[in-house]
């Protein structure tokens, strides 16, 4: 692991009382480019994520990846005490980050209203299945249900089957995204712009998944079209499909662009389809991709997948395997990117785990730590950021606040 160069957003404070996967993932992008990321957790549970899928010496391997690079503390919010620790801390942060159920903060007294009383300047980052208002803003939503009602799992799978689903929480993590690009274009309308006033950014899982639809909606406003679940293939895109080769493995190929296509099929020892009118531009060959997919495959199937990506490489073609994790981390071009770094954690030794995305050649992000014991930071953050005792800090201890 190394960690190098200044980062952009060293001096951004940022306050994270979310859980699980949406919020969490927004403080941990932005805790992997230098924010100082503080993460709220309760004194009995901490984060649920913590416990997820598999688990060394009591502690989920996704929880290591998930809060890197962030100071863990534990406040009971359901307390007085608790909440007034946040109030406390708001004054010294940039954005707080929270993704519970609407009305969850303004129960606890730390609405917006009252917290930009302390803070002016604070945005105020809030994730939730529907968003913070309109009629569906009070039921609970999750990931998997903002990715069917944002469109995505309707079009997800074959025509014969039932929709089904990527095999990662894509809706949260693509709220994350959103979530992170609202609040740096929050911090660049404050502190660039000069105004000095913070802002709520509120971002809903199904909307984020929606605003990926790409042209459904006006194809059905204007053509009556539903785009439906057409499994390896994107209709009116051709060639794109994945096709078998002879030692079962898959090779995914793209060559819808016209130039590209030539290539393919010269490739292929098809140089008739290459120069045939009928399938000069993408319009035309989508009228025959059933007919195209044949041939292409029918060569595919000719040989095992190195020869066939050996071909498809010399002459020009997108294309390419199906990585597994396996594939992944044997990979020479992940490793020559540092997408798969080693992180030392306390009794595991070193862990791999992704790199960091983007890359940027002034101000590189970089992984200082693994995600932290339950509350391992609690008592710096307090004596540091609210200049508490060792006796206040016991008495609190005592009365299960922290």
């Amino acid at each position: 692991m190394i960690v190098m160069g200044r980062k952009a957003l060293e001096g951004l404070r940022v306050l994270e009382m979310g859980q699980l996967i949406a919020g969490p993932f927004a403080s941990r992008l932005l805790a992997e480019f230098g924010a100082d990321v503080i993460k709220v957790e309760s004194p009995t549970t901490g984060d649920p994520i913590r416990t997820w899928r598999i688990v060394e010496n009591g502690t989920s391997l996704w929880w290591y990846v998930q809060s890197r690079n962030k100071k863990s503390i534990t406040v009971d919010l359901r307390q007085e005490e608790g909440q007034e620790i946040i109030r406390r801390l708001v004054k010294e942060i940039d954005i707080l980050i929270e993704n519970f159920r609407p009305g969850t903060m303004e129960k606890w007294g730390l609405s917006f209203e009252e917290l930009k009383k302390i803070n002016p300047r604070l945005i105020m980052l809030r994730v939730s299945g529907y968003g913070q208002d309109g009629p569906y803003r009070d039921k609970p939503g999750f990931g998997s249900i903002g990715e069917a009602m944002g469109g995505l799992r309707y079009i997800t799978g074959y025509p014969d089957r039932p929709p089904t689903r990527v095999g990662i929480s894509i809706g949260d993590s693509l709220s994350a995204l959103y979530a992170v690009i609202g609040a740096l274009m929050a911090v660049y309308h404050r502190d660039v712009n000069g105004t000095g006033e913070g802002q709520v950014i509120d971002v809903a899982l199904y909307e984020s998944v929606f605003s990926l639809m790409e042209s459904t909606i006006p194809e059905y406003d204007r053509a009556g079209v539903i785009r439906e679940r057409t499994g390896s293939t994107l209709p009116g895109i051709t060639p794109s499909n994945t096709y078998a080769c002879a030692d079962g493995k898959y090779v995914v190929i793209g060559a819808n662009g016209d130039a590209i296509f030539k290539r393919l099929m010269n490739a292929i020892g098809r140089e008739d389809i290459a120069e045939d009118p009928q399938f000069e531009n993408n319009a035309k060959r989508s009228e025959h991709a059933e007919y195209l997919d044949r041939i292409i495959e029918d060569w595919t199937k000719s040989m095992p997948f190195s020869e066939v990506i050996k071909y498809l490489d010399a002459a020009k073609v997108p294309a390419g395997s199906i990585y597994s994790a396996e594939d992944i981390l044997n990979d020479p071009h992940y490793q020559a990117r540092q997408m798969i770094q080693d992180v030392e954690v306390e009794g595991l030794g070193n862990l791999k785990m992704p790199g960091i995305v983007p890359k940027m050649s002034a101000t590189p992000g970089g992984i200082e730590w693994a995600g932290p014991k339950l509350g391992q930071h609690t008592e710096d953050v307090l004596k540091e950021k609210l200049q508490l005792t060792k006796e206040q800090i016991v008495e609190l201890k005592d009365k299960g606040i922290i």
